[in-house]
């Protein structure tokens, strides 16, 4: 074996990073650190991507063609951010690893319902994982914070960003009304009361 590159192996350890020999001027524990958990943010991604598709394939109703388009436009980001978060692995050394096996063991995503059909009941599934993969990116940024990668953070950051419009896009197919947050009912009970207190003491 070269001694300037970890060249993958059957008897490879699955979850082992393996890191080629580069001048990029970040320490190797760093690189070590961040190939594996971007690696892990690829499988989650790579996940939604699929889960984006299967939404756009599958859809039904009398929304059809408005979701049909919605969801094939937010397959098409997510590919994007595929490539943004493997290019960065492949940066820093590593190999990104994105087959479907590899995806299908690492995703922490939820499963999505294979008998979905109605418009609503696909908004909700994909809102769902997107609202999770939203989460779970902001903690990539955080831990390349940690790991003082500026630039892993930044890439996190971009597709966080982008998660979190298109969840708007999908969320605002549920929602109708605005929500009391604890308390808030209350409070606005009583100050529609106060003007009749006020009232009755004259």
């Amino acid at each position: 074996m070269s001694a300037t590159t970890a060249q993958p192996t059957a008897a490879t350890a699955p979850d082992a990073v393996r890191l080629y020999k580069s001048k990029i001027d970040l320490p190797l524990t760093t690189r070590l650190e961040a190939v594996r958990l971007l690696n892990q943010r690829l499988a989650d991604c790579i996940d939604l991507q699929t889960q984006c598709k299967q939404a756009h394939w599958n859809v039904k109703g009398p929304h059809f063609i408005g979701l049909h388009k919605l969801f094939d436009e937010i397959y098409e980001d997510v590919g994007g951010y595929v490539d943004l978060i493997a290019e960065r692995v492949v940066q820093l050394g590593g190999v990104a690893e994105g087959t479907a096996r590899v995806v299908a063991q690492r995703s922490t995503l939820l499963d999505y319902p294979l008998t979905l059909a109605a418009g609503e009941e696909h908004v909700a599934a994909l809102s769902d994982v997107l609202a999770q993969f939203g989460r779970t990116v902001r903690l990539g940024v955080e831990e390349m914070n940690e790991l003082e990668d500026a630039d892993s953070a930044d890439i996190l950051t971009e597709v966080s960003r982008g998660v979190d419009k298109w969840l708007w896009f999908v969320e605002a197919h549920q929602q109708g009304a605005l929500e009391d947050l604890p308390g808030e009912a209350d409070e606005r009970s009583e100050a529609r009361g106060a003007p009749a207190r006020a009232r009755r003491a004259r």
